[in-house]
């Protein structure tokens, strides 16, 4: 019976996020990351399911803290309210400046956030991965613009780099960016 329960508790979990047998992949990053010109304010376009992202006008914004950490703002519209999560970003290996790591909770470790591709102006492709013994992997994936929309063939391309790395799309979802109140 509790293995049922358990099942039954863990399900929408599961079904919000992307699951692979096998170790995550190892997409190469961009060269020569900029973390100065990649700050502000980026939408979020389309992704892989997160269960911590089920809202719309999803969007994110970096900025440097004193300290040097860089200050993540996650917020969504979702269940009629703003909400907003406040997150940590690190540089683990400055050699590797675009291989970030994220934590949301002083509880839990740093998440990869890598930057695969990015021109700073218009467009970013995020993928991060967490091995889960080796056995299998859960992975995320973003397609993020600076204004809420990008063209198809933008986001098409974004698309190719990232299969080209061996990430599974089928899962990958438009976020629904209209009717969002801008500042």
């Amino acid at each position: 019976m509790s293995a049922v329960y358990l099942l039954l508790v863990l399900l929408p979990l599961v079904s919000a996020q992307t699951y692979h047998w096998g170790p995550c992949p190892t997409p190469k990053v961009q060269p020569n990351f900029n973390l100065q010109q990649y700050l502000g304010r980026w939408y979020e376009i389309a992704k892989l399911p997160a269960s911590f992202e089920r809202g719309k006008c999803i969007e994110a914004n970096y900025n440097v803290r004193k300290d040097g950490t860089i200050q993540v703002l996650n917020s969504q519209f979702y269940k009629d309210k703003v909400r907003v999560a406040e997150g940590t970003a690190v540089i683990p290996d400055l050699r590797e400046p675009a291989q970030l790591g994220v934590s949301f909770s002083y509880f839990t470790p740093y998440a990869p956030y890598w930057i695969l591709s990015t021109d700073y102006t218009s467009t970013s492709v995020v993928y991060s991965c967490t091995n889960i013994l080796y056995v299998f992997h859960i992975d995320y994936a973003w397609i993020l613009g600076r204004s809420r929309f990008l063209p198809p063939e933008t986001v098409s391309y974004a698309k190719e780099l990232l299969m080209n790395e061996g990430i599974d799309l089928f899962r990958m979802k438009a976020t629904d960016q209209s009717g969002c109140k801008d500042d």
